[in-house]
């Protein structure tokens, strides 16, 4: 008769344990689920930010080209993630027209002579590209340039020309200051 009741204890025992053990995963799931939406709707916010301050940064009716930030100036940490610029151009013309843009070094005299234009612009990740525009429209999302340096990179600051081209037409000219720390 003892044998039957330690079996029943034990076997009430261990179905609390299960019950606490769930309710904790379940607690745990939410908690961890949480944590998640709060950091993507953080992105969102910080993507709608950009959109929003190269918009107001076409406030003039004449600019065709608008750059985040706006100071151009940009600081990168070696081996660190991929950081860049964003930028947008609006088609100041009266018909729709085919665009290019193009981020090319342009100086990279301050960083020794180790540093040339080719290994600077070997930093850039998406450098080059293409889109349309119509009359009196804008990039309904900025475009987005990065740079990727390596660890072996000096600390300098190169200057990048960001040239967009209307039908191999020059239209629009930026520089970008990068500072690598």
């Amino acid at each position: 008769m003892k044998s039957k009741k330690a079996a029943m204890e034990m076997s009430v025992g261990t179905l609390v344990t299960i019950v606490l053990l769930v309710g904790v995963l379940i607690l745990g799931i939410y908690l961890i689920q949480k944590i998640f939406s709060g950091s993507s709707d953080a992105i969102d916010s910080i993507n709608n930010e950009v959109v929003n301050q190269i918009n107001d940064l076409f406030s003039n009716e004449n600019s065709k080209i608008s750059v985040a930030p706006p100071s151009r100036e940009i600081t990168l940490k070696k081996g660190d993630t991929p950081k860049g610029f964003a930028f947008s151009v609006r088609n100041n013309d009266v018909e729709s027209a085919s665009f290019s843009y193009e981020v090319k070094a342009d100086d990279v005299s301050n960083c020794g002579s180790a540093m040339t234009k080719d290994k600077a612009d070997s930093y850039l990740l998406a450098g080059t590209g293409t889109f349309s525009l119509g009359p009196g429209d804008q990039l309904p999302l900025p475009r987005l340039v990065k740079l990727d340096i390596p660890e072996s990179a000096p600390p300098c600051t190169l200057i990048y020309n960001l040239n967009v081209e209307s039908g191999n037409v020059p239209y629009a000219t930026a520089q970008i200051f990068a500072t690598i720390k």
